[in-house]
This record gives structure tokens, C-alpha cells and sequence, in this order.
């Protein structure tokens, strides 16, 4: 998913994200997490670190990309359903444009 969005001072930037792993894995406590990591490419640096700096979830950078991990509670979880589990892709990419529509509002915010 492409979303182009005109953000002040930056002119017209395309932002893809990409879902590249979800599932659930084991905390240090044995606790069960649930979470979707994110790639999001064609961030420029200023971009990057405004991301960084505002969001609350795990980031990190990773070369010209940004790397997100969101956590879920198990009833929130995107992909968590009977119905996610037959119709994965369609969930992955209703998934990637809700994150994509997310952050452009986060880059947005003055």
C-alpha cells in the first residue's frame, strides 16, 4: 500500500508499509504477546525521527527503513479470528493500510 500525502515543509512523500512478521511469542515472564511488526519505507531522516519521537510503540531504524512493533491485547489482535486465519491476505492488507493512514495522521500532527 502507497499512501501519498502532502506534509508541510516536506512536500509530497510516499510511505509504504509492509506487515514482515506477526504471531504470538512468549515474554520473560511466559506471558503471551501478541504483536505485528511494520516496514515503513520512504521516510526521510527528519521523518524517521518524528515517527520515533511521537510514537509509543517499539521502533527502531534499520538502514533507510523504520521498523515498528505493535503489542496487542489477544482480543485486538488484527489477525486473531477464525476468519483472519482463512483469509490472511486480505486482513495483512487491510492491516497495512490502516497503519499507513495511522502514521500519516502522527506525521501530520503539529
Amino acid at each position: 500500500m502507497i499512501l501519498k500525502t502532502n506534509l508541510k515543509l516536506n512536500g509530497v512523500v510516499q510511505v509504504r508499509v509492509k506487515v514482515v512478521d506477526y504471531g504470538i511469542k512468549k515474554s520473560q515472564n511466559d506471558e503471551k504477546l501478541y504483536h505485528v511488526k511494520y516496514k515503513v519505507t520512504g521516510l526521510n531522516n527528519s521523518l524517521q525521527k518524528k515517527l520515533i519521537e511521537r510514537l509509543e510503540e517499539e521502533t527502531e531504524s534499520s538502514e533507510d527503513d523504520l521498523i515498528i512493533t505493535v503489542y496487542y491485547a489477544p482480543e485486538y489482535f488484527p489477525f486473531g479470528s477464525d476468519e483472519a486465519s482463512i483469509r490472511i491476505e486480505d486482513f495483512i492488507a487491510r492491516d497495512e493500510i490502516e497503519m499507513t493512514v495511522f502514521l500519516s495522521g502522527v506525521l501530520e500532527d503539529e
